[in-house]
């Protein structure tokens, strides 16, 4: 795999600047050039405008590697990479803006339907702030959420896609957690989109957009959501595998400060250690086997059946709250010293935590949508 042999060679930098990442609250313009360099924003984009078309696998195994150096850097540059997927299912007149001129233009997004809007001749009116923009400083165009109108003339969650200079981008980002994901709120006031410019989420998923079918690579027969979705769980599995290296290494050396006794020969120590492992392990096979099933139902050209995509959707949502299980087992074995600020523990920790907090990953909700098909029931819209 030619782009993760890239990623790990920039790795080092990426894993030093993590801290200044978090300081700076984005992710440093030395991580974007490198990555850019790697060749990892070209991941998804189509091959007509010099991308990669990179299979799934390949992809989510670039994003947990770079997790491993720095989640910020890895959440926020792989959903930049991602939207390449989503911009290849709109209008091919929407594309040539975007890449024609600039095959490096990067996208950010902030789908979340909370946008006002109108519709008015040749297109709509768009207005609102929008929040968790991750990237956004490094991007030239956003993908936007509002609630228009899906391809069947139903109210749903629709899409429209602007430049950076229809937009102002907001300082607000201060979380706790991932602060180097740059995750601004951006702010339209009474921007005119044209139709061509936008899609539903219902077209994107059932292959009813302009530009469904605009390429022949087989991961543009996946639909929007299952895509959207890789990175999140790929990032939590670098930070989990991260963490329990740092573990390893720290319970080698400790000595136990009232006893003087060493750790690494503590039985509750090396018994987390093997729990977690097999943990990590166990969700690593799981989600390869997830990624491994897109590819193959990207290969036949066809759509995925509801149970697939409702399946990898809880799949994933299950990975991730079992690795925050495994990444807070070994924190909590870790001893004081691994919640100084200096500690690149009580970052991951942290960071791990709200992986699991994003609407596409809330595992409560993400198995009552589940489970609800394995009943036979309909679709919930309140359960997303």
């Amino acid at each position: 795999m030619k782009l993760l042999d890239n990623i790990n060679e920039i790795l080092p930098v990426i894993l030093d600047n993590s801290s200044r990442c978090e300081e700076i609250g984005m992710v440093p313009k030395e991580n974007v050039e490198l990555l850019k360099q790697a060749g990892f924003f070209r991941a998804l984009q189509p091959k007509a405008y010099g991308g990669l078309e990179l299979p799934f696998p390949e992809y989510a195994a670039c994003i947990a590697r770079l997790a491993e150096a720095c989640a910020s850097t890895a959440w926020a540059c792989g959903l930049l990479a991602n939207h390449s997927h989503a911009i290849g299912l709109f209008s091919v007149q929407l594309q040539e803006e975007i890449w024609g001129k600039n095959p490096d233009a990067l996208v950010s997004s902030s789908v979340a339907p909370l946008g006002k809007w109108e519709p008015v001749e040749g297109g709509i009116r768009l207005s609102g702030t929008f929040g968790w923009s991750s990237g956004c400083d490094h991007a030239d165009w956003a993908v936007l959420g509002y609630m228009g109108k899906n391809n069947m003339g139903q109210a749903g969650p629709c899409f429209a896609v602007v430049p950076r200079s229809d937009y102002e981008i907001l300082e607000d980002w201060d979380t706790m957690a991932l602060r180097g994901t740059g995750s601004k709120s951006l702010r339209l006031k009474d921007v005119f989109v044209p139709d061509y410019r936008t899609e539903s989420l219902f077209g994107l998923n059932f292959g009813l957009t302009r530009g469904y079918k605009s390429h022949s690579g087989d991961i543009f027969y996946t639909p929007f959501s299952p895509v959207f979705s890789i990175g999140f769980a790929a990032v939590a599995l670098g930070i989990a595998r991260r963490f329990a290296h740092l573990f390893t290494e720290k319970t080698r050396a400790r000595t136990r400060a009232y006893s003087g006794a060493k750790e690494i020969n503590n039985a509750p120590a090396q018994m987390y250690l093997a729990e977690s492992t097999n943990q990590i392990k166990s969700v690593q096979l799981l989600l390869e086997n997830d990624w491994r099933e897109m590819m193959d139902r990207a290969s036949q050209q066809s759509l995925p059946s509801p149970d697939d995509v409702l399946n990898w959707r809880c799949q994933q949502a299950y990975a991730i709250k079992a690795l925050i299980e495994a990444v807070s087992r070994l924190s909590l074995a870790s001893g004081g010293n691994a919640w100084f600020a200096s500690n690149e523990m009580q970052r991951l920790f942290r960071d791990i935590r709200i992986t699991g907090s994003h609407a596409q990953t809330d595992y409560a909700i993400a198995s009552q949508t589940y489970g609800r098909h394995l009943l036979g029931l309909g679709m919930d819209a309140k359960f997303y």
